[in-house]
C-alpha cells in the first residue's frame, strides 16, 4: 500500500473544498489498477464524491444548515455557536471515501468530484491522507 498526506485550509467559512485534482495526481504516480482511500483523520470533517460548480455544493452546505443549525440546541457546546452540529457531520458525511482507480486513473462519473465537507468555522487546517491499495 502506498499512502500520503496533504494539508488543506478550509477557511473560516462552512465549505466544500474540490480535493479532485491531488487524488487525480496521486493515482496517476501511483499506476495501475485499484483502489484509492481517502480519509480526513478530524471528528469534524467528511468526504463527498458529488457534482461541483453546479450548485450541487451550495445546496449541500444549505441542507446541511437545514439538519444541523448552528444554534445553541448541541450539548458539545464549545468554539463558535453551534460546534456542536460539526461533531454530528461526519455520521451523515463520513471521513473517508473509497474511488476505484483503473490503469492509474479515478474511475470517477463525468460530473463526479471529491471534495472535503468542512462546517468547523474554528479550525481551518486539514489533514487528509491518501492510500492506495493495488490489485
Amino acid at each position: 500500500m502506498r499512502s500520503q498526506t496533504f494539508e488543506v485550509n478550509t477557511g473560516s467559512t462552512e465549505r466544500v473544498h474540490d480535493i479532485t485534482r491531488r487524488c487525480e495526481e496521486f493515482a496517476r504516480a501511483c499506476g495501475g489498477d485499484g483502489l484509492l482511500h481517502v480519509f480526513v483523520p478530524h471528528a469534524t470533517a467528511g468526504v463527498a464524491v458529488l457534482e461541483l460548480g453546479s450548485g450541487s455544493d451550495d445546496d449541500l452546505l444549505a441542507q446541511l444548515r437545514e439538519l444541523l443549525p448552528a444554534d445553541d440546541r448541541w450539548r458539545h457546546a464549545h468554539g463558535s455557536r453551534g460546534h456542536g452540529r460539526s461533531h454530528v457531520m461526519p455520521a451523515l458525511i463520513p471521513p473517508y471515501a473509497t474511488i476505484p482507480v483503473i490503469d492509474g486513473r479515478l474511475a470517477l462519473g463525468t460530473w463526479q468530484s471529491v471534495a472535503i465537507v468542512d462546517l468547523n468555522i474554528d479550525n481551518p487546517e486539514r489533514r487528509v491522507r491518501l492510500s492506495f491499495l493495488s490489485n
